[in-house]
């Protein structure tokens, strides 16, 4: 029986923070240019060819994709030189295409990574998603809550009255019922045009963000990002795999999904230890984006291990043209 490689998390962290860095800073150029594809593809390149440069034995089991729809890093790509530990990754070359096209707030590239088998392979529909921060019991919020119930226990919790709780919703027509509902209990809202990873994690830190709670439907594979970063930053998530017809029901029996309804927490998404990094790509409320000065480009990580719960931020400083 072969030996065993541990997930060392340790002397990989930096290296992740080196992989999203280079998403970043790749995509910086195309900030403002209204071309969402081309942005895309270069942190695409750019996070393919720092992963290959780590020793890892990675699989991609949250991308962009399935690999007929290479040269996207896709669903099942094989990344690392296959020399150290067998892990699973999760990433958004750039969560927020439309972000940075127009350049708007919150774009990121964002990346996690655990052991092999320690993340939801998550296909490629909706998710039913609920957040709060830390420093909850378990159950405070559920998916089976009505709305302005979960603001209504929230609030309970937190000891406030619902005027004081803010939720951060992707707007979207399909949400109109729900943020009229949030409204009409005196919370208020926090609209996102794109970006529910960041959105997600706005609620880890509510005394700098401002945001109490994500709720609302969004792509299942950011919902596992969303539980990779929370596993680190604390705070507890919840959601339900949507499906809007029968091709979508058999991509999640061809990922491993047998029961269709359940409800997946944090922990059920991401099972064990992970590292997650995140570059700004555009300024936003967790992290600035990429700035330019002659001569340099200089981009803010946000990196996280979730073994030790801790959290570091970097500067890194690059000369153009190198």
């Amino acid at each position: 029986m072969p030996e065993k490689i541990d997930f060392n998390d340790r002397m990989l962290s930096l290296g992740l923070a080196r992989v999203s860095e280079a998403a970043a800073l790749a995509s910086a150029r195309l900030i403002g240019r209204g071309d969402e594809k081309a942005a895309d593809q270069a942190a695409v390149d750019a996070m393919r060819k720092q992963l290959n440069l780590l020793d890892i034995a990675g699989v991609v089991v949250i991308g962009e994709g399935e690999r007929d729809e290479a040269p996207m890093l896709y669903i099942g790509e094989e990344v690392g030189t296959g020399k150290g530990p067998a892990v699973d990754i999760a990433l958004d070359p750039l969560e927020g295409t439309t972000l940075t096209a127009k350049d708007m707030p919150n774009a990121l590239a964002v990346i996690a990574m655990g052991p092999r088998g320690s993340m939801l392979h998550a296909p490629d529909t909706y998710m039913e998603k609920l957040a709060i921060g830390p420093g909850f019991a378990p159950g405070t919020v559920t998916l089976e809550m009505s709305p302005a119930e979960r603001v209504a226990a929230l609030a309970k919790a937190k000891g406030c009255g619902p005027e004081d709780i803010t939720v951060c919703v992707l707007e979207r027509p399909r949400h109109e019922e729900m943020i009229a509902e949030i409204r009409s209990t005196g919370a208020a809202i926090r609209l996102i045009t794109d970006g529910d990873v960041a959105g997600v994690m706005h609620c880890a830190e509510p005394e700098k963000t401002g945001i109490d709670m994500y709720m609302g439907s969004g792509g299942a594979p950011e919902g596992v990002l969303a539980a990779a970063a929370l596993k680190c930053m604390g705070g507890q998530i919840l959601g339900k795999l949507l499906f809007r017809n029968e091709y979508e029901r058999a991509r999640a029996h061809k990922a491993g999904i047998t029961d269709l309804d359940r409800i997946y927490t944090r922990d059920d998404m991401v099972t064990a230890d992970v590292i997650f990094a995140a570059t700004g790509v555009t300024d936003g409320s967790l992290l600035p984006g990429i700035k330019r000065e002659p001569g340099w480009l200089t981009a803010e990580t946000i990196l996280m291990r979730s073994k030790t719960g801790s959290v570091r931020r970097m500067n890194y400083r690059h000369p153009v043209g190198k």
